[in-house]
């Protein structure tokens, strides 16, 4: 039994976590410990490196998203997800994260998100989707494979477009 979160109902969202005690910034809150591994994505899967999908033990999986979340991920020595506070969190508050910090693409949920933050994208979506503004706010706290995949998207680019710039033709003086 955990004292730090708890399972509760919401007002609009079925089920969520809520700490029992507050939290400062950089503070883990959950830690993530591997259940079972995957065959595919889904609602509750957790990606934890291109190819591989998990679920947690716990309440982990219960955590729901928030388009401006008070948590952030972290991936421990035993390769699952701790989730860590980005900000302040109080007791009583209801812990989230956004879904994009941990998996590359999302497409297993309603079509419009109800996170209810003034910073809502209106969708539930994955990394992929998300605009570089938002990706640097979450800078150091999403699934390091997420920006390794982004690294070799921007090399591989880099690579393309050096390849395809024209060459100028050589001039020979006589």
């Amino acid at each position: 039994m955990n004292d730090s979160y708890e399972l509760r109902s919401t007002d609009s969202k079925g089920e969520g976590v809520f700490a029992t005690r507050t939290f400062q910034i950089g503070q883990t809150v959950m830690v993530g410990v591997i259940d079972r591994e995957l065959d595919r994505n889904h609602a509750h899967a957790s990606q934890v490196s291109a190819n591989r999908f998990v679920l947690h033990r716990g309440l982990i999986s219960k955590v729901n998203h928030s388009c401006d979340p008070n948590c952030g991920v972290r991936l421990n020595a035993g390769g699952a997800h701790d989730y860590v506070a980005r900000q302040p969190i109080a007791k009583g508050q209801e812990i989230t994260f956004d879904y994009a910090m941990r998996n590359y693409s999302v497409e297993h949920f309603a079509d419009h998100c109800q996170c209810g933050s003034p910073r809502c994208r209106d969708r539930i979506t994955g990394w992929k989707d998300l605009p570089a503004a938002r990706k640097a706010d979450y800078h150091g706290l999403v699934a390091p494979y997420l920006t390794a995949i982004d690294q070799r998207a921007t090399e591989q680019e880099a690579g393309e477009a050096a390849r395809s710039e024209p060459v100028a033709p050589r001039t020979t003086t006589a």
